[in-house]
């Protein structure tokens, strides 16, 4: 979970930095950050499968981590290295949650839950666990934004650190994980390469649609969005199939009809509160990360900060985030509405998008960075503690992975959506004031950046104030 966290945001803290240096647009800088949510959300479930087949410790060593170099590369690698987190985190997060005997809750995280046996012990594995995901952002914010200014290799120094963490925690894993037993059962590797090719040409027709040469009348952008589209339809239709395949006891098993990656009668628990709480998630993510993305691009190209000054305005985001993991936490997220956190998330957007650049950073920079990890942590705990209540034991694999991949997802369409909302209002802007904006958007006014940046901001507060209809 650290590695996970700081291979995100030591790369955050140095996009402005990747930016000049290879001259890129913003439009392909949100991919270095999208295209590792969208690799990892569209194969948390076959890996979540492969988990609940071939051993979560095979899945777990199995993991790809590579250090990037420069030009289109970046964005490729980037989401090679999403693979790595697709093939850990479905089988270490949750799983299966029950109360013991004193009502504190418990969880069953895949390899965790053969390491600890029942007892109080497991919900401290458990706050430890979600306690890495605070760590390992401050770690790679903080050693990711020094090693940026100070380094000679600057922006590339964090890939270098992540590549060193990644094969000691891989070595780490090889030793000390025990083997489980291996399953014999077929995996859907249909249903896995239509999600995947489905959910990948949405998202980047999204991000590129209005950089187009004739922008969304661009012939290969319509004619990618409906295969996209069909796609996903196809993966909906396939996976309802293995569904009623598989429940039919008359037909036999066969590599034709192998087990779903995603049963769709899993949106449909508890009279559709499923459903909704995995709609909360994709929402609340979306918010989240592209209020963070924006924020980073505010602080170092609006208001010149360097990347260490811009990590020193988000360590409060961490120190939260670490106390909001405490045993407390656990216990208040039974009772938690995770809609409270999508308000959060919102009120963080919206200081964004009302803030004044001559102002302290107390006014509107410092609550903003409270509140908006209250509200992920919030959404995070109370999230997976229900759907995990409602997961069947056999499911417990690719149940934590739907709802890692909708929060990725959430990443990934948010950075493409805000980044196109914040394009077409940066070039409405420049154009009123008689600018014609370049392809890379340098020579655009700074009033219509700042326009841009809070338009972005906007965005961030409207998809996550959604969550609270749900």
């Amino acid at each position: 979970m650290v590695v996970n966290t700081a291979n995100t945001s030591s790369v955050s803290i140095s996009l402005p930095a990747i930016e000049k240096d290879l001259n890129i647009t913003e439009v392909q800088l949100q991919w270095l950050v999208s295209a590792y949510s969208l690799s990892s959300g569209c194969l948390l479930l076959f890996f979540g499968r492969l988990a609940d087949v071939w051993s979560e410790k095979g899945v777990h060593d199995r993991s790809i981590y590579t250090v990037i170099t420069s030009g289109i590369t970046l964005i490729i690698l980037r989401a090679f290295q999403g693979l790595g987190t697709a093939a850990t985190i479905p089988s270490a997060v949750s799983i299966l949650y029950t109360l013991n005997w004193n009502s504190h809750a418990v969880c069953q995280l895949g390899i965790l839950a053969h390491a600890f046996p029942p007892s109080r012990i497991r919900s401290i594995a458990f706050a430890t666990f979600l306690a890495g995901a605070p760590v390992g952002g401050a770690f790679g914010m903080t050693i990711g934004g020094v090693l940026t200014q100070i380094s000679s290799t600057h922006w590339r120094s964090p890939f270098y650190l992540v590549a060193v963490m990644s094969a000691l925690t891989g070595i780490s894993g090889m030793i000390s994980f025990d083997a489980d037993v291996t399953s014999t059962e077929a995996v859907d590797w249909i249903g896995a390469s239509l999600v995947t090719i489905g959910l990948v040409l949405i998202v980047f027709v999204l991000g590129q649609g209005e950089v187009a040469s004739q922008g969304w009348k661009t012939p290969y952008i319509i004619i990618l969005l409906i295969v996209g589209i069909v796609m996903v339809l196809l993966f909906l239709l396939w996976e309802r199939y293995l569904e009623q395949a598989i429940d039919d006891p008359s037909r036999a098993p066969s590599a034709w009809s192998p087990p779903p990656l995603m049963r769709l009668s899993l949106w449909t628990r508890e009279k559709g509160r499923m459903a909704a709480i995995l709609a909360i998630a994709f929402l609340n993510w979306f918010g989240f990360m592209s209020w963070s993305f924006w924020v980073q691009l505010y602080y170092q190209n609006y208001l010149l900060l360097t990347p260490m000054q811009t990590m020193l305005r988000f360590i409060p985001l961490f120190v939260v985030g670490c106390l909001c993991n405490v045993r407390w936490q656990i216990a208040f997220a039974l009772t938690c509405r995770p809609v409270s956190g999508t308000l959060l998330t919102a009120s963080a957007a919206i200081l964004f998008a009302l803030i004044d650049p001559t102002a302290t950073y107390w006014a509107f920079g410092f609550p903003a960075t409270v509140i908006v990890v209250f509200g992920a942590d919030f959404v995070y705990s109370s999230g997976t503690i229900f759907i995990a209540k409602i997961t069947l034991p056999h499911e417990r694999s690719v149940s934590g992975a739907l709802f890692q991949t909708v929060t990725q997802l959430g990443i990934a369409v948010g950075l493409a959506v805000s980044t196109l909302v914040s394009n077409i209002v940066v070039k409405n802007e420049s154009a009123d004031v008689g600018v014609t904006v370049n392809s890379a958007g340098t020579n655009a006014p700074r009033s219509a950046h700042l326009k841009g940046y809070r338009s972005a901001q906007w965005t961030c507060a409207s998809f996550a104030l959604m969550g609270e209809y749900y």
